[in-house]
């Protein structure tokens, strides 16, 4: 066993001379480092869109690029507003979907495996739209922030939570690092 860790594996490199060579003892692993979280690449081409654009031609683009000192101003809310109705819309529809979906499908099929295959797409069906169910409820709750002024601020801490994090979580209330202690803590201690 101790030969083995004072032993020396060879990796040749990818160099045009084959004389080179990389060396490393053999319990020694690559580390590998998380990707530093890199800031918002702001396109100053789009600086001032806000300004001349109205709120339903703006893109996310265009709002991650406004300055930071425009911070949850009355044209963000507006954009975000409309991002959170049409994703409520959106829902909504699915549901509709779903509920007719489920109506036609109720033809009595003989073959027992082609039955098990219908009913188990209407359960996935099913979960889907419970877990939009509850999103649509954290989906008015995030309408109901922008109506109280609270949206966009963290409720631990009241620092910003971020144009960049609101884009991709629309219903966000914590920060990026307040919603990670959160999840460790569930993690460590359970829920």
């Amino acid at each position: 066993m101790m030969e083995q860790m004072t032993q020396a594996a060879v990796v040749p490199s990818h160099a045009p001379d084959a004389a080179k060579a990389t060396f490393f003892t053999l319990n020694e692993r690559p580390v590998m480092t998380p990707p530093v979280p890199s800031s918002i690449q702001k396109d100053p081409k789009r600086a001032n869109n806000w300004k001349s654009l109205p709120v339903e031609q703006l893109t996310d683009q265009d709002i991650l690029s406004m300055p930071d000192g425009e911070y949850m101003n009355d044209v963000q809310l507006a954009f975000f507003r409309r991002k959170l109705s049409q994703l409520k819309a959106d829902m909504l529809a699915n549901a509709g979907e779903t509920t007719e979906h489920l109506r036609e499908d109720t033809v009595v099929v003989p073959d027992p495996a082609d039955r098990a295959t219908i009913e188990e797409e209407h359960a996935l069906e099913l979960r889907t739209r419970d877990r939009e169910r509850k999103l649509l409820k954290k989906i008015e709750q995030a309408i109901a922030r922008i109506d109280g002024g609270d949206y966009g601020y963290c409720d631990e801490t009241g620092e910003p939570i971020g144009v960049g994090r609101l884009m991709a979580r629309p219903t966000a209330s914590l920060s990026l690092e307040a919603q990670q202690r959160r999840e460790l803590k569930q993690k460590m201690f359970g829920d």
